[in-house]
């Protein structure tokens, strides 16, 4: 079957029905090429054509590119894949420039390479539906729109205008379409869209593109104009700031944009190809298509789910702890529609958790993304207490109370007596390993860790964690549950630190370490932007408070004390005991760290900071090698250990938990872009310079013949 059908009717309208065979969505595959190519050589024998109509037999109109495709694309392939992209488009492009009218009958999302076939007709008529997206996304895989994207959004709209859409992937709904002037009609119902697609393209017997129509000017002006080229003298430095040259898709966007501004149509297209084609044979964008799309795609397929357990629903959570974990916990329970028992010491305690929820929909209310009904809705759902009675009836329970074992062990004890036969205890602890906290419960097997990340209305990764004794039915639920909320699931074993915090240490660590050499502050926290960190070490130091950092130290060294082993102390201790006990700098909760923060004004570093001050010689790049490696050898270790049971949590978990650099693919994917045998070469050499915590594991070493960790 074609994956596109053809169809003429009695009013001599062609009738193109986009339907990728065994496909649940439309994408722009080897069938559809192939298929685009015999709809070309069809309208070439028509004698007579009175429009086209493009709609889709699927759900929703046309997904986009086809990233398993994509993502084989090599650069030795370049020059055919450049080829076949221009070939594509001068099919599109022949249809465009036909003489008659063509309309896009959109019954729902056209995302990527879908709103490229939409932009390329002379109208849109949307299905009129909330849940339809539209736009161009491509840039959050490190790719740009190859279809004609960048081309026909920039004269549609003008440069400054399209840029949003282009350079951040931003999607929108039908009703920001119609005010862009990018849809011309709306339906509501597929009939009402059939019916309104063939009046427009009757009403408009000589139609063409409003930029094909001589003398068309770009809104706001090409980039010659004098308001245009000031914005553009700016712009890149700006780009760079945000990219710090770790993405060069946003840039090759940019450029695209303005160069295909100053030249023809077909000219402009040629340029996009050209910049696409970089692209997709680049390896950032591998990275990208392989973590943010398959690797995501199987986390919500229930990669790391046990598979013979029933899908679950929790339908009443329990919350104990109502500080800004509980809270931000609660909040997003409710949300979702979940009833929520929120408990601490004191209803007063208890009110000030609701009372974040409160501040979060106020401020969606104040903004019109949600109705006042709405947030009084969901705020109901949230039952503030100081009685572990009203937990009665709750099928799991989520203790998110101060890390210290002995009080986790309380309220655990308190609170299971009231959860359902069968019911959930689990833990937000970002460090205790749970087994032991798992002692305090009477059914071990139905405890486990559920590690949510500040701010927890924001952050979407939550670390699952397997107890010794846990049951495959309590993680499969946990899994359930982190899906139920809108977050994403990773699944680990015990371990002290599990995952996450333990490989975030090292990044903190190694800031601090280079602090303590006596590297300038100001160079360590630019290295680690520049290697792709959203933040700086020692910034988040202070969010974390030195203090906190202080005490898991201490609480790590003396349970590893209690086997017999030791936590030797390094630069970093030396730093953060200086910075708390001798000046009194102890973090931003406590108005000073490694930063000053003046009221109104904005945040810089301490000058005190000198005190560590040498002349040492270190590069920029040995810099960024230094936390980059150090994070993604102890991620391998955690997979060697088996704290990791899969590549794809190492991945997702690293860049969703930790803030690791995106356009790396991950913490894993970084080693294997770098190459197996190379990263075991950097891996010694950042050994014999700086010590043990750069050797490279064993299974590092094993995997060098394959070059792929998997």
């Amino acid at each position: 079957m074609s994956a596109i059908q053809y169809l003429k009717n009695d009013d001599g309208i062609i009738i193109l029905t986009l339907d990728s065979p065994n496909q649940s969505a439309n994408t722009m595959n080897a069938d559809f090429r192939v298929a685009l190519e015999n709809i070309v050589s069809k309208l070439k024998s028509e004698t007579s054509i009175t429009g086209i109509i493009f709609r889709s037999a699927k759900k929703t109109f046309f997904a986009g590119g086809d990233l398993d495709e994509l993502i084989q694309a090599r650069l030795e392939d370049a020059t055919p894949f450049f080829e076949m992209i221009q070939k594509m488009k001068a099919e599109f492009r022949y249809i465009e420039t036909l003489g008659v009218p063509v309309v896009a009958a959109l019954n729902g999302t056209a995302l990527g390479g879908g709103w490229e076939i939409a932009l390329g007709c002379h109208a849109r008529i949307a299905l009129n539906d909330p849940k339809t997206k539209f736009g161009l996304p491509e840039v959050t895989l490190g790719l740009l729109p190859g279809g004609g994207g960048i081309v026909r959004m920039v004269r549609l709209l003008g440069l400054q205008n399209a840029f949003p859409f282009l350079m951040e992937g931003k999607q929108f709904g039908v009703d920001k379409a119609k005010s862009l002037g990018l849809i011309q009609d709306t339906a509501e119902t597929a009939e009402e869209l059939m019916n309104k697609a063939i009046a427009w393209v009757k009403a408009h017997p000589k139609s063409q593109q409003p930029f094909d129509v001589k003398g068309y000017k770009i809104p706001g002006g090409d980039p010659k104009t004098p308001a245009v080229a000031q914005m553009l003298a700016i712009a890149p430095a700006m780009l760079r700031d945000k990219t710090k040259g770790c993405y060069p898709a946003p840039e090759a966007i940019m450029a695209a944009a303005v160069e295909g501004a100053q030249v023809d149509v077909d000219t402009a297209l040629t340029i996009e190809s050209r910049y696409f084609t970089y692209l997709a044979t680049g390896q950032i964008s591998k990275n990208m298509i392989g973590t943010f799309w398959h690797g995501m795609n199987a986390i919500k397929a229930g990669a790391s789910r046990p598979k013979d357990v029933a899908k679950w629903q929790a339908s009443k959570v329990g919350v104990l702890g109502a500080g800004m974990m509980g809270a931000g916990i609660a909040y997003s329970t409710a949300i979702k529609g979940i009833p929520v028992v929120l408990k601490d010491v004191s209803v007063e305690n208890a009110g000030k958790g609701k009372a974040y929820s409160q501040k979060l929909l106020d401020k969606k209310v104040s903004q019109g993304r949600m109705t006042a009904e709405k947030r009084d809705q969901i705020l109901s759902l949230i039952t503030t207490t100081a009685s572990a009675e009203d937990l009665k009836g709750c099928d799991l329970i989520i203790e998110a109370v101060f890390e210290n074992q002995e009080l986790k062990a309380k309220v655990t004890q308190e609170a299971e007596a009231f959860l359902v036969d069968g019911g959930v205890m689990a833990s937000n602890t970002s460090t205790l390993p749970i087994t032991g906290l798992a002692n305090a419960s009477k059914n071990q097997a139905n405890f486990i860790g559920l590690h949510f990340f500040s701010p927890v209305d924001k952050m979407q990764l939550v670390e699952i964690i397997k107890g010794k004794n846990t049951s495959a039915e309590t993680l499969a639920k946990a899994y359930d549950y982190v899906q139920q909320i809108g977050k994403i699931p990773i699944v680990v074993n015990d371990s002290r630190g599990f995952f996450t915090s333990r490989v975030f240490g090292t990044f903190v660590q190694e800031g601090l370490r280079l602090l303590h050499e006596g590297v300038h502050p100001a160079r360590i926290e630019m290295a680690a932007l520049k290697a792709g960190m959203p933040v700086g070490p020692l910034a988040i130091q202070d969010e974390v408070a030195l203090t906190l950092s202080e005490h898991v130290a201490n609480e790590t060294r003396k349970a590893l004390q209690a086997e017999g082993k030791d936590l030797p102390r390094s630069g970093a201790d030396d730093v953060i005991q200086t910075m708390i006990h001798t000046f009194n700098r102890k973090g931003k909760a406590a108005g000073a760290g490694f930063y000053d923060y003046p009221e109104g004004g904005k945040k810089h570093l301490w000058e005190g900071l000198s005190h560590w001050k040498k002349d040492v010689d270190i590069s920029e790049q040995e810099m960024i090698d230094r936390f980059l490696f150090v994070q993604a050898l102890d991620t391998l270790r955690c997979y060697e250990e088996n704290v990791l049971e899969s590549v794809i949590d190492a991945n997702i978990g690293s860049i969703f938990g930790i803030g690791f650099a995106p356009w790396t693919g991950g913490a894993i994917q970084f080693l294997n872009q770098y190459g197996l045998e190379q990263a075991v070469q950097r891996a010694n050499q950042l050994e014999a310079n700086y010590g043990e915590r750069f050797k490279a594991p064993q299974l590092l070493k094993d995997k060098v013949a394959t070059d792929k960790i998997d």
